[in-house]
C-alpha cells in the first residue's frame, strides 16, 4: 500500500477515535446531567435564592448608609463578627452586602462541588458502575473528564445564579458579575479538590468527609484572616490578615466586588482547580480501578469480643464521623468561649453601637456575649444534627447494600436493629453538645471572662439537643415508611430546617416561615427568664417519631430498592 494510503487511513482512524471520545463524553455528561437534574436544581435555585433574600433583606433593614456604616464600624471592631460574616469593604450597598452574605453563599458553594466530584468518581467505584464502564470505549479518563466539565457547567449556573439575585435588586451589574463569578470560582477550586481527595481516600464517606472538613477549614482561615486584619481610619474597611490568603473563599473577598471590581485574583481559584484536577488525572492513570492512594489498613482475622451485638457494629462503622463531629464540636466551643471578651467589651461600648449590634445579631433581651455564644452554638447544633442523621443514612446504606439482610440473619430482631442506630444517634448528639459545652467553659475559665457562667454554658448546649434530635427519629420514621426516600429526604429537611432557621432573619424571611425550622425555636438561656417550652414540645416529637418508627420497623420487610 502506498504510503500516503497508509497515512491517510490513520489520520481517518485517529479521527474516527477523536470521534468516539467526544461521544462518550457527551454520552457520559448527559447521564450526569439526567442524574443530577434534581440536586443540581435544588442547589442553584437554593444558593441563587439566599443571594436574593439577603440582598433584599439588607436593602430593606439597613437602606441607609448611615446605619450600614454603623454597623460596620461595630464589626471591624469586634472580630468575631467578622469571622462569621466576611470582609468589610465600605458601607456602599453593593460592599456591604457582599460583606454579608458572600462567604456564606462561596461556602455554600463549595459543598456543592465536592459532593458532587465524590458522588461521581469515588462513589461510582465503590457501587462498581466506574469499572463497568471502564470495559467500555470510555475507559477510565473520559470520565473523570466527563465529572470536570459537569462541575464546571453546575458552578457556572451557580454564579449565573448570584449574579441575577444580585442584579435583580439594583445592585451594580457589573459588581453583580463579579460577585457571581468569585462564588462559581470558589467552587470550582473545591471540585478539583474533591477530584483528588477521592483519589486519596478508599470510600466515598471517607472523601466526603475530608473534602467536607476542607471547605469549612476555608471558611474558618478566611475567618481568621478577616477578624486579624487591619482597619482603616473610619472604620468601615478592613484589609484581610495573612490567614485568609491560604483560603479560596478569601481569594474570592479579594475580588472586592462592588468596590475595586478585581478580576485577577479568580486566577488563584481556577488555577488550584486545574492543578488539583490535572493531580486527579495522573493518579487515576496509575491506579487500579477500586483502590485509593491511602489503602486501607488489614483487618483483624477474629472480631473483638466488643463486637458482639449490633449496637456495637454500628459503633465501629460510625466512629470515625462521630470522632469528626465531635472535634468540630469542640472546636466551635473553644472559639466561642475564647471570643466571649471581645463581645463584654462591645456590650459595654456606645449605646447606638450596642443597639446596632443587637440588631445585627437579630434579637434582644439578651446580653451580647450570651446572643454570640448561643449563635456559634446553634453551629454546633447543626453538627451534631447531622451526626445524627447519619446514623441513619448509614442505616440505609446497610440496607440498601445487603449487608443488613445478612446481620438480620443472625439472631438480630429488625426492631433492635433500628433501636440500636437511634440509641447511637442520641448518643453521638449529647457528646458533641457536651465537648462544645465543655470547650466553651474551658477557654472561658482560663482566660477568666466572667461575662458568662458556666452554667449558663451548660445550659445553651443542652438547648440544642431537642433540634438535634428532631434530625434522628424523623429521618428514621422516613426510613420505615419510605426506604428509598431515607437519604435525599433526611439532607434536604436539614438543608431546609438551617436555611430557614439559620438564616432565615438574615434573608428577611417571614417568622411564620422561619418557625418551620426546628432551629427557630430552639431556647436562648437568660438565668429565670428562659422559655423552654419550644425545647420540649421538639423533645416530644422526637420521642413520638421514634417510637412510631420502631412499632413500625417491626412490619417492614428489608429492601435494597
Amino acid at each position: 500500500m502506498p504510503p500516503g494510503r497508509r497515512q491517510g487511513g490513520a489520520a481517518i482512524g485517529s479521527a474516527r477515535e477523536d470521534t468516539a471520545e467526544v461521544k462518550a463524553l457527551r454520552i457520559l455528561w448527559g447521564q450526569r446531567l439526567r442524574r443530577d437534574r434534581w440536586q443540581v436544581m435544588v442547589w442553584v435555585l437554593g444558593i441563587g435564592a439566599l443571594a436574593l433574600f439577603a440582598a433584599a433583606a439588607i436593602q430593606q433593614t439597613f437602606g441607609e448608609q448611615s446605619s450600614r456604616a454603623e454597623i460596620l464600624q461595630v464589626a471591624v471592631a469586634t472580630p468575631a463578627i467578622l469571622m462569621l460574616r466576611g470582609l468589610a469593604r465600605g458601607a456602599d450597598q453593593g460592599a456591604f452586602t457582599f460583606f454579608q452574605i458572600y462567604s456564606f453563599l462561596a461556602l455554600l458553594a463549595g459543598l456543592m462541588s465536592t459532593f458532587l466530584a465524590v458522588r461521581h468518581s469515588r462513589a461510582e467505584e465503590e457501587s462498581g458502575s466506574a469499572e463497568l464502564i471502564s470495559a467500555t470505549p470510555a475507559g477510565r479518563l473520559i470520565p473523570a473528564a466527563a465529572t470536570f466539565l459537569h462541575g464546571t457547567a453546575t458552578n457556572v449556573l451557580v454564579g449565573l445564579a448570584v449574579f441575577a439575585a444580585f442584579a435583580a435588586q439594583g445592585l451594580d451589574p457589573a459588581g453583580s458579575l463579579l460577585a457571581g463569578a468569585a462564588t462559581g470560582a470558589v467552587g470550582m477550586a473545591f471540585l478539583g479538590a474533591g477530584l483528588l481527595v477521592a483519589q486519596l481516600m478508599g470510600t466515598a464517606r471517607g472523601a466526603n468527609g475530608l473534602s467536607a472538613a476542607l471547605v469549612v477549614l476555608a471558611y474558618f482561615l478566611r475567618g481568621i484572616g478577616d477578624a486579624t486584619g487591619t482597619p482603616n481610619a473610619d472604620g468601615t474597611v478592613m484589609t484581610a490578615g495573612a490567614a485568609s490568603w491560604f483560603s479560596p473563599i478569601g481569594w474570592g473577598q479579594q475580588t472586592f466586588a462592588y468596590t475595586g471590581d478585581r478580576w485577577s485574583p479568580l486566577l488563584l481559584p481556577l488555577t488550584l482547580a486545574v492543578a488539583c484536577g490535572g493531580a486527579a488525572w495522573v493518579i487515576l492513570q496509575r491506579r487500579d480501578s477500586g483502590t485509593s492512594v491511602w489503602g486501607a489498613l488489614p483487618g483483624r482475622v477474629a472480631a473483638r469480643p466488643g463486637l458482639g451485638s449490633a449496637t456495637a457494629l454500628a459503633l465501629r462503622l460510625q466512629a470515625g464521623s462521630i470522632i469528626g463531629w465531635s472535634l468540630g464540636g469542640l472546636a466551635t466551643g473553644l472559639l466561642a468561649g475564647s471570643l466571649g471578651g471581645a463581645i463584654a467589651a462591645a456590650d459595654t461600648a456606645d449605646s447606638n453601637i450596642t443597639g446596632s449590634l443587637r440588631a445585627m445579631l437579630q434579637a434582644q433581651g439578651v446580653s451580647l456575649t450570651q446572643l454570640f455564644i448561643s449563635a456559634l452554638f446553634s453551629i454546633a447544633g447543626v453538627l451534631a444534627a447531622t451526626c445524627a442523621l447519619q446514623a441513619i443514612i448509614r442505616l440505609r446504606q446497610e440496607e440498601a447494600g445487603g449487608t443488613a439482610e445478612i446481620l438480620l440473619a443472625a439472631p438480630v430482631s429488625r426492631t433492635r436493629w433500628l433501636a440500636g442506630y437511634l440509641v447511637l444517634g442520641a448518643a453521638s448528639v449529647v457528646l458533641v453538645m457536651v465537648l462544645t459545652a465543655f470547650g466553651a467553659w474551658f477557654s472561658l475559665t482560663v482566660s477568666r471572662d466572667t461575662s458568662v457562667d458556666g452554667w449558663t454554658v451548660w445550659e445553651t448546649a443542652a438547648a440544642q439537643l431537642p433540634a438535634a434530635l428532631i434530625y434522628l427519629a424523623v429521618p428514621a420514621l422516613v426510613f420505615v415508611l419510605r426506604p428509598s426516600a431515607t437519604i435525599p429526604m433526611g439532607w434536604a429537611l436539614l438543608g431546609a430546617g438551617v436555611v430557614l432557621g439559620i438564616f432565615g432573619g438574615m434573608v428577611g424571611l417571614d417568622q411564620d416561615v422561619r418557625n418551620i425550622s426546628p432551629f427557630s425555636h430552639t431556647p436562648v438561656p437568660n438565668g429565670t427568664t428562659t422559655d423552654w417550652t419550644g425545647a420540649w414540645w421538639m423533645l416530644a416529637i422526637a420521642v413520638l417519631a421514634a417510637l412510631v418508627a420502631l412499632l413500625g420497623m417491626r412490619r417492614r420487610e428489608i429492601t435494597t430498592a
